[in-house]
C-alpha cells in the first residue's frame, strides 16, 4: 500500500495528513504508531485522516502517535484547515469541519487559523489545579521556573495516578510570562511533551483567567517552547466560557510519499 501523506505543524504540534475523500485509506493501530515513531517512520505527534462529510467541508478523524483514535486535537484542527484550503475545498476564508467533539468552524488570514472552540463549563478548582475539558481533559497546574524543569517524570505521575490512569488527562504547566503566560504540556497518547498543545494551551488560558493571570478580560497570549498563541475567550460569573477561540500559525512542511 503506498499513499501521498502532508506534514504540517502547529507551532511546534506536528501531524501527518492524509487526503483521504476517497475512502481509498484504511490505517491500523500499529500502522498509525508506525507512520508516526520518529526513527522508524515520518515522525510525528499525531495522525489526521480528512474525508468527506455529508452538511460539512470535511470531517477530521485524529489519532494520537500510539496509533488510537483520540478526542479533539486543538493544534492538529488549525492544520487541517489549512490543509484544506490548500486542496481548494475551503472557497472562502471561513470553513465548518466536523471533528470527534462536534462541530467546528475556522477562519483563515494567511497562515493564521482562528479556531472555535466548544464552550467549556464545569471547572474544577482546586488549591494546586484546574481540572477542565476543552475538548480533551486537561490538568493545569501554575508553578515557577516552568521553562527549565523537568516536567515529564511529575507529569507522568499525574497522568497515571488512580484517578486518571484509566482515561488518562493531559498535564500542563503554567507560569505568569510578562503579559502572557508560559505554558508546557505533557500529552497523553503521545505519552511525552510536545512542543505546544491547543487543547493544553486554551485550558491554561481559561485557567489563568480565573487565576487572573491572562493578558487582557478578554484573551490570553500564551507561548509554549514552540511559539505563540492567543485564546480569546468570554468568561461568565459562574468561571464558565463561550465563544472561545484558538489563534497561531498552522505551517506546512513537505509532502512526501510512502509505503506501508
Amino acid at each position: 500500500m503506498t499513499f501521498d501523506f502532508y506534514k504540517y505543524h502547529g507551532t511546534g504540534n506536528d501531524f501527518i495528513l492524509v487526503d483521504n475523500r476517497k475512502w481509498s485509506l484504511k490505517l491500523n493501530t500499529k500502522q498509525i504508531a508506525h507512520l508516526c515513531h520518529r526513527r522508524f517512520g515520518i515522525g510525528a505527534d499525531g495522525l489526521m485522516l480528512l474525508q468527506n462529510k455529508k452538511g460539512f467541508d470535511f470531517e477530521m478523524v485524529y489519532y494520537n502517535s500510539d496509533g488510537k483514535e483520540s478526542s479533539f486535537c486543538g493544534n492538529g484542527s488549525r492544520c487541517i484547515v489549512a490543509f484544506a484550503k490548500t486542496l481548494g475545498i475551503i472557497k472562502k476564508n471561513e470553513t465548518k469541519f466536523i471533528a470527534t467533539d462536534g462541530t467546528h468552524i475556522a477562519k483563515i488570514k494567511g497562515s493564521t487559523i482562528r479556531l472555535k472552540m466548544n464552550n467549556v463549563k464545569n471547572i474544577e478548582v482546586d488549591e494546586k489545579y484546574f481540572l477542565l475539558n476543552t475538548g480533551s481533559p486537561h490538568y493545569v497546574t501554575f508553578t515557577t521556573g516552568v521553562k527549565n524543569a523537568e516536567i515529564v517524570s511529575e507529569a507522568r505521575n499525574i497522568r497515571f495516578n488512580e484517578r486518571f490512569k484509566e482515561e488518562g488527562v493531559n498535564v500542563n504547566f503554567a507560569e505568569k510570562n510578562g503579559k502572557g503566560v508560559y505554558v508546557r504540556t505533557y500529552e497523553r497518547g503521545v505519552e511525552d511533551e510536545t512542543l505546544s498543545c491547543g487543547t493544553g494551551v486554551t485550558a491554561s488560558a481559561l485557567a489563568s483567567s480565573i487565576k487572573g493571570f491572562s493578558t487582557a478580560e478578554d484573551h490570553c497570549k500564551i507561548l509554549t517552547p514552540g511559539g505563540e498563541l492567543t485564546v480569546w475567550f468570554h468568561r461568565e460569573k459562574d468561571n464558565s466560557f463561550s465563544d472561545i477561540w484558538l489563534e497561531g500559525p498552522a505551517t506546512y512542511v513537505f509532502k512526501g510519499n510512502v509505503k506501508l
